[in-house]
Formats: structure tokens, sequence, C-alpha cells
């Protein structure tokens, strides 16, 4: 494991806790990266092999996701060590203690994420009064519910088809991760022409180069049940997604699917990266090297934040939706144009872009 020291920089962490509550099995890392534009906004995510490397890397994607899409938030991140399917009882109680533990780390605002959800965030804000990402009855924008993060990602992919000389009529898609962001992405590209020709989830993957019927496998997964059990397509296994041949890939799971030793498996024109962090540099330098565009997380996947931040300043459901979409198509535009322009990866160009705004906030901090 990481020492937070070894990974901080000029930008930060701010402040990292280290939670640990033996008697009810609580063990936590909460990463607040910067709040240079202001308190940070990050998801908790619950997983049996969670570090604090990856709170950090989380929470640094989180500092350039909310400076990239304007927002007046810096990064953090939180992890819970502990399997998400856990009986709900304990998992109550494991959130509510980690709610408390965090009481009074107000540069940090909670929202779900991997292993989290609406009713989670519901349990933090009654106990410490703070969180996004809530149910409606409690004045929330529910983000899984109307596909925040999706819808935005669908927005990113349209715009990259153009820079690639590519029409969503009939393109192929495949999604690693089908959960929450997949399937409204599915949907979205769906009914631009596009075609499902593949999905995973932890079970497995189903796959049909004719396409998928995109409703009733969301339905299925609704159901509870795991797309092997879906009736029709291909059953394979679930690191054959790699190998499906598409337009768009999206990965939209856990971090670092993509590596080394794996990329050259990848057949596509575009990733469309659903996840947070889920390539390694290494593996987006050999895309963008063989021309395939990769759009980076903290660009592509901010729907979810800013629908959050959206919700936090007492805005309305609609109102995050127009944000969302003038937000990433803008800042998808800006960055593909600025890696044509300067022939780099399309990260760096959007780097620099999170990082001229993180700075520029920070310059009119004293202590940020």
């Amino acid at each position: 494991m990481a020492d937070v020291f070894d990974l901080a920089d000029k930008l930060g962490p701010f402040k990292v806790l280290h939670i640990h509550r033996p008697g009810i099995g609580l063990r936590a890392i909460v990463c607040v990266d910067n709040i240079a534009c202001g308190p940070s906004i990050g998801g908790v995510r619950m997983a049996p092999d969670v570090s604090v490397d990856e709170a950090f890397r989380l929470a640094r994607a989180m500092t350039f996701k909310n400076a990239a899409a304007g927002l007046a938030h810096g990064g953090g991140k939180s992890v819970i060590f502990g399997d998400p399917r856990m009986p709900p009882a304990q998992k109550e109680m494991l959130i509510r203690a980690f709610a408390q533990a965090i009481a009074e780390l107000v540069e940090y605002i909670p929202g779900p994420d991997m292993g989290t959800d609406e009713r989670a965030m519901a349990w933090v804000k009654d106990e410490i009064g703070r969180a996004v990402g809530l149910p409606r009855v409690l004045g929330g924008i529910p983000l899984d519910e109307i596909g925040a993060t999706g819808f935005g990602l669908f927005g990113a992919i349209d715009v990259a088809k153009d820079h690639v000389g590519m029409d969503l009529e009939g393109a192929r898609v495949a999604i690693q991760g089908f959960g929450a962001v997949g399937m409204h992405a599915a949907r979205h590209l769906a009914r631009a022409g596009a075609r499902l020709v593949a999905a995973s989830d932890t079970h497995g993957t189903i796959a049909d180069e004719a396409g998928l019927d995109v409703e009733a496998l969301i339905a299925h997964k609704h159901a509870g049940r795991a797309l092997g059990e879906f009736a029709g397509g291909r059953k394979l296994g679930g690191d054959a997604i790699v190998d499906v041949a598409c337009e768009v890939w999206i990965p939209a799971a856990r971090p670092d699917v993509i590596r080394a030793d794996n990329v050259d498996r990848l057949q596509t024109r575009i990733v469309a990266q659903g996840a947070n962090i889920p390539c390694t540099p290494a593996a987006e330098a050999s895309l963008h090297r063989r021309g395939v565009l990769v759009l980076p997380d903290f660009i592509a996947n901010a729907g979810g934040v800013i629908c959050a931040a959206v919700e936090y300043h007492g805005g309305t459901e609609a109102q995050a939706m127009a944000v969302i979409d003038e937000r990433i198509r803008a800042n998808t535009r800006a960055v593909l144009d600025e890696s044509k322009r300067a022939g780099s990866e399309p990260r760096a160009a959007a780097l620099a872009l999170a990082e001229r705004r993180v700075r520029a906030a920070a310059a009119l901090r004293r202590w940020a």
C-alpha cells in the first residue's frame, strides 16, 4: 500500500482520514484532494479490496472532473472496505458509522458511488446533514434513476464521433459493467441508432453481433438477475468483453481494467470512459498510438457530479440535465480540438484544462 506522502504534489491531497472501528468492522479511507474551487464532492465507494492509493487517484480524478466541469467544488473520494452485497442491516450500520466518523470533515460532501446508492446517502444525510445524490422524497435528484452519468457519457460520444468520422447509426457498442452508467448510456446510444453487441457484469458477458435488446436487458438487470441468465445472445466469460469488436467500447466498472497486458486485445475506434481511472497511463498511450480515441474519465463521465452539484445548490432535475449536456459537450469539443491541434493525447489536453482552472481558483484562496 502506497504512503499518502509518496502520492502528494502541489495540488494535494489536502486531507486524508483513516477510519477504523474494529468493534463493528468499519475500515475506511477518505481523501480530500483539493478544495481550491470549493468544498470537495466525491462518492463513497464500497468494495472489499480498496486502498489509499485508489482513494487518492479517485479523489484526484474528482478534482479534475469538478474543475473541468466548472463546478464550485474540489475533489474528494472515500472508500469503505466491505462487500456491498452484505446484509442490508449490516450495510446501514457501517455507513451510518462511517458518516459519524466524517461529521467534522466539513470539506467533504459525500455522494453515491460503486457499492452505494441514494438510500445510503439518505443514511449519511440523516447522520451528519450533508450528502448529495439523495432520494426524491428528501429533495434529491436520484443520479442513477435518471441516468445522469450515462446521459453525459452519450453526449461526449456524440461529439467524439465527428472527430473520428463515424456515424452512430449502426455503430457497434460494447459495455463492460452493465450497471447504472452502462444501462443509461446503452439506452441513449440505442435511441441514436447504435446497437449494443456485448455487455458484461461480474458474472460474465452476453454478446450478439446482430444487437442485444437494450430495454429487455435493462429489465433483466433490474430484476436482479445476472447477464449470463439472459435469454438471448452468446454467453461468454467476463473478460471476453475486451475482445469484442466494436466502434465504441465503454468501461463502466472498476479502475485499471485496461492495462499494458490486455490493451492490444481492444478492437474499437472510441473508448468512452464511463468508470473512473479505467485505463492505466501506458494503456491510454498505446491506444493513442494506434489511433483509438480515448475520452478521459473526468471529462466524459462528469454527469453524475454535475447533477450532484446542481442538487446541492437547490437546482431541479431539468436544470441538471441541461447543464450536463451543455458542459460535457463543450468540454469534450474543447479537449478534442486541443488534442488534435497539439497532437497530444486527449488526457493531456483535459489535464491542462482542469489544472488551469484549479490553479486559477487556488490563486484566490489563502490556504487551499
